[in-house]
């Protein structure tokens, strides 16, 4: 990756080190239900010999925490030694029980203790506010023990779209926010000399995301705290729009010398994301010369970039232009590129206005298509995401600025939403919710349904303004 990489400690994750002059460790998750060994095997198995270093399951509870024991040990069997993370929301007990079979278990700040995000203003005097820190020590250092016992890595990973309303009415919805959010976990698991970490701050929003990771690493630093950072865009979508959204935001950390480890958050199945990872990691040489050679003038940034193929020139581009055009330091963006190296005849005008547009609306500088914020899946999805984004999809292209939230579940839903216009997020088994900004305008409406009501809550709109 180069020598601008920046310097983190070093966390064992079962077989696999991450951090220090490690490897950038690539990584994707399940979507199958982790009750079903069988299904999870499979996935699990595609995923490691597609590329993947750690493998993360949905743990909603304990059943489910439980289970990991039994999806390892079939691993086992077939001679698969990569570390598997259980993703514990809601219930601080589930982690405990995860952490005695998987190599690493993530908790979110946001919920490990707090209750989910309502949007409600909460007032607390310093004192009240302290007590609730207390609260968490109370449930976390009991988990941290518990890790060390079976030498359990943690990954503290903190999303935007959910963070506590305890957090939101202290420090509002911004970067500094999130980062404390953090650093409030990050503080108990020092005072208990606990170090096996890995730090993750995601948002479906790039710039949310890049100002908010490079905050963090500032913060560290202040308090001499160097633990290896995990990278990715939450809720990027699927085909083009995913995999540039996702190269803008990671991308522009990457060539900063930012990131230990990366995952890919595509609505496609989890193996596909392996590849677009290690594509990105292998990018990053050239694209941080490619970003310190750029040239803009007149306010528009200037890459000619040399690629292989139609994917590689998408995801250099972005790499290459994410930082710059987060920093607002160009509004526009000019990309010229020969014939590819595979053979196929240069782009042609319309496909690289088309990557422009693109890469300036994953930047949020200009809006020319309708914006998708829609989740990987995962085993919490309660209905057919991928037919569903698709059927959404073509239902909806063409509406220029109109921002659609399409969710699983309700983990991320309404946060990850915030700033969409419309969302769909999944209630129940078969149920959906329908959300208008942050409002929750129709609830549990049948799965067969839902997307014609969805429809027709946005053409009303339309026809009203």
């Amino acid at each position: 990756m180069g020598s601008n990489r920046r310097l983190t400690s070093v966390t064992k994750v079962g077989k696999v080190a991450i951090g220090g002059d490690n490897p950038i460790r690539i990584q994707s998750m399940a979507t199958t239900d982790t009750n079903d060994t069988e299904a999870s095997v499979a996935q699990a198995k595609r995923i490691i010999d597609a590329g993947g270093e750690l493998v993360r399951f949905t743990t909603q509870g304990v059943r489910e925490a439980e289970n990991m024991k039994n999806i390892s040990a079939a691993l086992r069997t077939e001679g698969y030694d990569t570390p598997l993370v259980a993703d514990v929301h809601f219930t601080a007990h589930t982690a405990d029980v995860a952490a005695q079979y998987c190599e690493k278990v993530r908790i979110n700040p946001g919920n490990y203790v707090d209750p989910g995000r309502t949007f409600k203003h909460l007032e607390y005097t310093d004192e009240e506010y302290a007590d609730e820190l207390k609260k968490i020590e109370r449930k976390l250092v009991p988990f941290l023990n518990i890790c060390k016992q079976h030498h359990t890595a943690v990954r503290i990973g903190v999303n935007h779209g959910s963070l506590s309303d305890r957090i939101m009415s202290r420090y509002g919805d911004t970067p500094a926010g999130i980062v404390e959010s953090c650093m409030e976990f990050l503080r108990i698991c020092r005072r208990e000399d606990f170090n096996d970490i890995v730090i993750s701050i995601k948002a479906s929003n790039t710039v949310v995301m890049v100002t908010t990771v490079r905050l963090l690493v500032e913060t560290m630093d202040k308090e001499d705290m160097h633990y290896p950072l995990h990278l990715g865009v939450t809720e990027a979508g699927e085909g083009e729009d995913g995999r540039i959204k996702s190269a803008v935001g990671i991308g522009a950390l990457l060539t900063e010398g930012i990131g230990d480890t990366i995952r890919v958050s595509l609505s496609e199945e989890p193996e596909a994301e392996i590849p677009v990872a290690r594509s990105l990691v292998e990018l990053v040489p050239e694209c941080a010369e490619l970003r310190r050679n750029a040239i803009i003038k007149d306010d528009t940034l200037f890459l000619d970039i040399t690629a292989k193929t139609w994917e590689e020139l998408q995801l250099k581009a972005s790499m290459a232009s994410g930082a710059i055009l987060i920093d607002k330091r160009a509004h526009n963006l000019c990309i010229s590129c020969g014939a590819f190296a595979d053979g196929n005849n240069a782009p042609t005008k319309d496909e690289l206005i088309s990557l422009q547009d693109s890469i300036l609306q994953a930047a949020r500088i200009k809006f020319t298509k309708t914006e998708y914020i829609s989740c990987p899946g995962c085993g919490r999805t309660l209905y057919d995401l991928r037919s569903t984004i698709a059927r959404i999809k073509e239902a909806t292209k063409g509406m220029v600025g109109v921002k659609i939230g399409i969710m699983g579940c309700i983990v991320n839903g309404p946060g990850e939403m915030a700033d969409a216009d419309y969302g769909y997020v999944g209630a129940g088994r078969g149920k959906i919710s329908l959300y208008k900004n942050k409002e929750c305008v129709l609830k549990n409406i049948p799965e067969e349904e839902a997307v014609d009501r969805l429809l027709e809550l946005i053409a009303a709109d339309r026809t009203t303004t």
